[in-house]
């Protein structure tokens, strides 16, 4: 059995292999935003700032005491 690829994961394995300095580009990019830790500190916070979840968020009529 084949294993199926779609025509975006071909198109990008296309485009990287044509332009590999992309690769280093995306590295850049994600270290921007997503490969950063934490402090504790900060993270004890978002955590105390959390809310409780409502029993059911569907119902808008559903009051919770």
């Amino acid at each position: 059995m084949a294993l199926y690829e779609s025509d975006h994961t071909k198109f990008m394995r296309e485009m990287l292999a044509k332009n590999p300095e992309w690769a280093e580009d995306q590295r850049q990019g994600r270290a921007i935003w997503w490969d950063k830790k934490t402090p504790l500190d900060e993270q004890k916070t978002f955590g105390a700032a959390r809310e409780a979840h409502r029993s059911y968020p569907y119902d808008v009529n559903f009051e919770q005491q």
